[in-house]
């Protein structure tokens, strides 16, 4: 099952960190490896403001289809609607992110909003893995 194809309202994008171990000396003074050339711990949180009950739920059944955290699955399922809006440059990070190679996990299950009959948000955080 992918992702839902639907255009998110909001989104935050976190781009992770170069992995860095940090040793500190007795004497103060500290020396750093780096322990790879990319960034880890990518995190996309994306809302979906006011959509119906139905679209609400293809995000909990995908959680479900994807165990969770479990399983992870790959940015072109969700198609561009996830940077749709985005107008930094072409190749900026947030644009490059959801192609072919970038694969996501859920960090957390989808949050559930009832905002009124037939009507909710939705809260969706993942977590970006190699």
């Amino acid at each position: 099952m992918d992702f839902p194809a639907i255009k998110p309202t909001a989104r935050t994008f976190d781009p992770g960190t170069y992995p860095v171990k940090t040793y500190k000396a007795q004497n103060g003074s500290e020396i750093r490896i780096l322990y790879g050339a990319s960034r880890t711990g990518m995190k996309l949180s994306l809302t979906y403001a006011n959509i119906s009950d139905a679209n609400a739920e293809l995000f909990v059944t995908h959680y479900d289809d994807r165990q969770g955290s479990f399983k992870t699955f790959s940015a072109s399922s969700a198609g561009k609607d996830i940077v749709d809006g985005w107008e930094g440059t072409e190749d900026s990070t947030i644009k490059k992110n959801p192609d072919d190679t970038a694969k996501y996990r859920y960090e957390s299950a989808p949050v559930v909003t009832q905002v009124s009959n037939g009507i909710s948000t939705v809260t969706v955080n993942l977590i970006g893995v190699v």
